[in-house]
């Protein structure tokens, strides 16, 4: 069994208004709750008079229309995108559209329909961005700063904001407070979340804005739980195949027996995530590319 981690899961939005979160932050939260976006996408705006907006989320009416009226006097000068998920990007074309503000993105989605599982809120395959940014990129606004922080693992066009003025992170999906981040091949690649979770250790920020429920106010002990948590399901899985568990549903039904029996599809993605990793440094071999229906065993 994996560590418990102590999630936060005490997050009551008020879904359709702007909430001052500080006097440079304000947060939208739009109504689309689910297993995988807890109370819904929070949606950022960030600044005064000049603003930018993070994640301006799902491509809904009742969300769109917060939006608007939260921005009532505002100028919208960047539309900043974590990630290509339907409940964080595809409400950055209407906003733009509304704004005339450029949308700022890593890239597009990656991986073409068909050629990944819809897991989670399914990926916004029209996307396209008006500006690409690089891991390093600086975003500079009417008192404001923010750094782009690219983060692959979750998608590979993950992208972190840091907001230099208040030493806050805005991590999308890479780190959440209140459940781990499901990471599904091919976009999603467990050797890439777990080195980009480290690399958030030295950072400087001392506060995190997840788009999905509350800040996380002492982040890096959560981030060294959630890459703990990631070393224990590894080597859950080394004593599944060592007992004869040598399928990923065999692996799941013990690894998440406490899960509701609906999560475990999206479990058993990341669970080959895992095996695709373990696979690659030699850990765990199995006949042919790691899938989820291959069988696998220890090596010799």
């Amino acid at each position: 069994m994996t560590t418990p981690i102590a999630f936060n899961r005490d997050f009551t939005p008020v879904y359709g208004t702007v909430e001052e979160v500080t006097p440079l932050i304000r947060r939208i939260v739009a109504k689309n709750p689910s297993p995988f976006t807890f109370t819904g996408t929070n949606t950022y705006i960030i600044g005064r008079g000049k603003v930018a907006v993070i994640d301006p989320g799902p491509d809904m009416a009742s969300h769109l229309a917060a939006l608007d009226r939260g921005l009532v006097g505002e100028q919208v000068t960047h539309i900043l995108v974590t990630h290509t998920h339907s409940d964080h990007s595809p409400a950055a074309a209407p906003l733009k559209e509304a704004t005339g503000a450029p949308i700022l993105a890593f890239g597009p989605h990656a991986i073409r329909r068909g050629d990944e599982p819809d897991v989670e809120e399914g990926a916004d395959r029209t996307f396209a961005p008006d500006v690409t940014i690089r891991h390093g990129d600086i975003i500079e606004g009417d008192g404001w700063t923010i750094e782009a922080i690219h983060t692959p693992g979750h998608t590979s066009n993950h992208v972190c904001y840091a907001l230099r003025e208040e030493q806050a992170l805005f991590p999308g999906d890479h780190v959440m407070g209140w459940s781990t981040t499901v990471i599904s091949p091919p976009d999603g690649d467990m050797a890439a979340y777990m080195r980009n979770l480290r690399a958030l250790l030295p950072r400087p920020d001392v506060i995190y804005y997840p788009t999905h429920g509350a800040p996380i106010l002492d982040p890096k002990p959560l981030v060294e739980a959630l890459i703990r948590h990631r070393e224990e399901r590894e080597a859950e899985i080394l004593d599944c195949i060592a007992d004869g568990l040598e399928t990923i549903p065999a692996m799941v039904k013990r690894m998440y027996q406490n899960v509701p029996t609906y999560l475990h599809p999206a479990a058993g993605r990341s669970v080959l995530a895992h095996l695709i990793h373990m696979t690659e440094t030699r850990r765990v071999e199995t006949e042919g590319p790691p899938t989820e229906t291959s069988v696998y065993r220890l090596p010799d």
